[in-house]
């Protein structure tokens, strides 16, 4: 159903630090309305929980599949996540 509320935890792989990925996340993700936030992680990922409508967050992730200008996707993997306690999305700090 497009209506049901999910919540879902996705780590990007690729080149997708320092191309200005976090910001084109928090950019697709407030567009569509969802919460959640957006970090980098050590392992050179970058870790997504998103939480809105299902067509909404299946069309983020395929924005973030897609990423922006100068990443390189190689591989999305997906999870449910809790619901996420934050309003709006956010930028987290890195770990």
């Amino acid at each position: 159903m497009d209506d049901e509320i999910i919540s879902m935890n996705i780590r990007i792989e690729g080149e997708v630090q320092g191309v200005g990925f976090r910001e084109f996340a928090t950019r697709e993700a407030n567009s569509r309305g969802l919460k959640g936030w957006v970090r980098n992680r050590a392992d050179e990922t970058v870790e997504i929980v998103a939480c809105g409508l299902r067509s909404d967050v299946e069309a983020f992730i395929t924005a973030c599949i897609a990423g922006p200008r100068g990443s390189r996707v190689t591989a999305c993997n997906l999870e449910p996540a809790e619901l996420p306690t934050n309003l709006g999305f956010t930028r987290r700090p890195s770990v």
